[in-house]
């Protein structure tokens, strides 16, 4: 027993003494609604990824790819100038080539957990491809045909409504 909280002694108690709190127990809720009221909180949003780090992680990859190169160059023993040279092309090379768009896409299977941008973006692309496959309007929000419905059976109503004074009033 520690702090005056359980038995005194277990011994006749057919318990070993252990105490632990009850995980039963039902805390009132501090909200009283059960449901949000506001809808639009809770809706999907896609996760952009940050451009600032894609664009980094471009470079990151130029500036590995002429390292290298300095480093395989060094060790064939090639001349200090040499090798400047050669990597300044390489690196003027691959930028051009990524300014001109002929980077590789990169799909979801090909990119690691860590990638989150990386996989933002292709999932974003994904998303994009898969819209345009099955015809989906770019403006298309979610439950809009549940709403036309809505508005139509309104209108219905109403016309069934203004009929209905016109005959009272012949």
């Amino acid at each position: 027993m520690s702090s005056n909280v359980g038995l005194s002694t277990p011994r006749g108690s057919g318990t070993s003494g252990y105490v632990q709190r009850n995980l039963s127990l039902l805390k009132p809720r501090d909200n009283a609604a059960p449901y949000p009221k506001d809808w639009d909180q809770f809706k999907h949003r896609q996760r952009q990824p940050d451009k600032e780090i894609l664009e980094h992680d471009r470079r990151r990859e130029i500036e590995v790819k002429v390292f290298e190169l300095r480093d395989k160059l060094e060790d064939e023993g090639v001349d200090e100038d040499e090798i400047d040279d050669q990597c300044d092309a390489l690196r003027k090379k691959l930028e051009d080539e990524r300014k001109k768009g002929k980077e590789t896409e990169l799909s979801a299977r090909g990119l690691k957990s860590h990638q989150v941008h990386e996989l933002a973006r292709a999932k974003i692309e994904e998303s994009e491809r898969l819209r345009k496959a099955l015809g989906i309007r770019e403006d298309y929000e979610e439950g809009s045909h549940w709403k036309r419905q809505e508005e139509r059976l309104r209108e219905s109503l109403a016309q069934k409504t203004k009929e209905e004074e016109e005959a009272e009033r012949r």
